[in-house]
């Protein structure tokens, strides 16, 4: 092994023995490992509630309009070993309040439009229901970030209900259309290549940043097709795609 290889292997040998193996994270995965798969389980009855939200959303929108506003909805619950990066990250206590109270993205649902209309559609018709409650918005489709990324996040409250009781959950949703969901799974992917040259890192940056405009022209010209053939549908196809539309 190469002497700069062996430096890597020692620093990071190190960083597990002085973090993922402290004294202090071991004494709390040891005192808290059953409250811990309790609370993500919490977080995987959460994921389940809001699921069935937009699956009922999704099943009215095709008796009521013959169509289908949802192509896909993927979840997750957030893996332990992003859990412990993201506390780091936040220096945040290592205790159960703390991680609910300041990591929000823990339980995630991912909804897979067809037209950006949809999205916001869908996102008022959830957050119109009494049960949800919205904490925060973020709509990077209207302000995309800076390498293109678009996608309108949605962190809500939402109930589950228990054996001894009701109890508050929090989700993060996002809601994408095809386009969109298609760019940011590949981006997430090349955000990890790390052997890239600089210069070469510049053009992918500069590509992927025209990509992301493309997709959002492609969302916007396939909506307006939609518009235009709900423009020149028979009357009586036209009032429900209209209606559809509203």
């Amino acid at each position: 092994m190469r002497p700069l290889e062996t430096f890597i292997e020692q620093r990071k040998e190190r960083f597990v023995r002085n973090s993922l193996m402290s004294d202090e994270f071991l004494d709390f995965v040891n005192k808290n490992m059953k409250p811990i798969e309790k609370q993500m389980s919490y977080y995987q009855c959460a994921i389940m509630e809001v699921e069935t939200k937009f699956k009922v959303l999704n099943e009215q929108y095709s008796l009521e309009y013959d169509r289908n506003p949802i192509e896909d909805i993927k979840s997750r619950v957030k893996s332990m070993e992003s859990l412990i990066k993201k506390i780091r990250k936040k220096d945040i206590p290592l205790t159960l309040s703390s991680i609910e109270e300041n990591i929000h993205d823990i339980a995630g649902v991912r909804v897979i439009c067809s037209f950006p209309d949809d999205i916001y559609m869908l996102a008022d018709c959830l957050l119109s229901q009494d049960d949800i409650t919205l904490l925060e918005k973020k709509d990077y489709i209207k302000n995309p970030k800076p390498g293109g990324y678009r996608s309108l996040h949605l962190i809500v409250s939402v109930p589950i209900f228990l054996q001894d009781g009701k109890r508050n959950m929090t989700v993060e949703v996002q809601l994408r259309t095809i386009a969109m969901d298609f760019w940011a799974s590949l981006e997430h992917k090349l955000r990890y290549k790390k052997d890239i040259p600089a210069d070469k890192a510049k053009y992918l940056e500069d590509e992927m940043l025209a990509c992301a405009q493309i997709s959002a022209d492609l969302d916007m010209r396939m909506q307006n097709v939609r518009d235009v053939i709900a423009e020149n549908a028979k009357p009586d196809e036209q009032s429900l795609l209209l209606k559809d539309l509203s």
